[in-house]
């Protein structure tokens, strides 16, 4: 039974809309909040042996050091993330010391209790570092869109009717828009509220949902062009014919993608959890846009430029 999936296009693209603008409008008004890679800046993550003190707590034992703003981020039951302007390793130990200790005050005397901690995590990145990774990540990000354009349009070179093949690399490069988009829209909120920062693990993610979404998209495009040349039906059930011979093989594929990523996310422990949080959402706009997006997108622009 072929599923008539491009018929109902105009629901996807004003489901895709609604998203799409919800995002731009979330990283216009809050923005991106850019992790210490980018900013330079250090982070401390312990885990105590016994209870967690309360963030506030944290705070006012670390109000002595000149650390500009210290933001505080709980992780699982006892650890918690301390990021803060770039300090030196002396710095680094006495606070490291001073977290350690617990000052308690009964009767007018007091007494300091030394509570066990372990430090899992500690890395310093100067500014210059970081602006040195903000101009490498976007020379590699637009790189990639480049490289991912040209080799589609030079994949289905062959393919120059009725849409010619760098038109099927212009419809990539907007699904792969959707794709990274609406988890950048995702964090702009998480960052705003929750203190989420974009990371180099971030942002390795994101790169890897370019790659992921490209290669669906790839696979409905290849069965186009293959069901072009001996499928006697117009252009648009062609495409329809083909999203249905390629939907089984995207869902599968997302799926068993996507239980390594929730594993990841839920016991990766935190210097992960965020990493996992973009594929998964990557993973979910690439399989929705190379469904319900890519092929509905090649239609509409036979139909605008052509069928007339």
């Amino acid at each position: 039974m072929v599923m008539e999936l491009i018929r109902y296009r105009k629901i996807y693209f004003i489901f895709s809309s609604v998203l799409i603008i919800g995002s731009l409008v979330l990283l216009g008004v809050f923005g991106l909040k850019p992790g210490i890679d980018f900013t330079g800046g250090s982070i401390i993550e312990i885990e105590y042996k016994k209870e967690r003190p309360a963030n506030q707590e944290i705070l006012e034992s670390l109000s002595d050091f000149d650390l500009g703003t210290v933001y505080v981020q709980p992780t699982g039951e006892r650890g918690v993330l301390i990021r803060m302007k770039d300090i030196e390793e002396n710095i680094h130990q006495e606070i490291l010391t001073t977290l350690s200790q617990k000052v308690e005050i009964e009767n007018g005397e007091m007494t300091i209790e030394v509570t066990e901690l372990e430090e899992k995590r500690f890395e310093s990145i100067g500014p210059t570092i970081g602006q040195e990774l903000r101009e490498k990540t976007n020379i590699v990000v637009v790189a990639v869109l480049l490289s991912m354009i040209t080799y589609i349009a030079l994949a289905f070179r062959k393919v120059q009717k009725p849409i010619k093949s760098w038109q099927y690399g212009i419809i990539s490069c907007l699904a792969l828009f959707h794709d990274i988009l609406i988890p950048l829209g995702v964090f702009s909120l998480l960052g705003k509220y929750l203190g989420v920062e974009i990371t180099i693990p971030v942002i390795t993610a994101l790169l890897a949902v370019l790659g992921y979404s490209i290669n669906n998209t790839v696979v409905v495009f290849d069965r186009i062009r293959e069901n072009l040349m001996r499928v006697g039906e117009g252009f648009e059930q062609t495409v329809n014919i083909s999203v249905n011979q390629t939907l089984s093989r995207q869902i599968n594929t997302s799926l068993t993608t996507l239980f390594v990523a929730v594993s990841i996310y839920l016991f990766g422990g935190a210097t992960l959890q965020y990493f996992a949080l973009a594929l998964i959402l990557g993973i979910l706009a690439g399989t929705y846009s190379s469904i319900f997006l890519a092929g509905p997108l090649l239609v509409t622009w036979y139909n605008l430029r052509y069928k007339k």
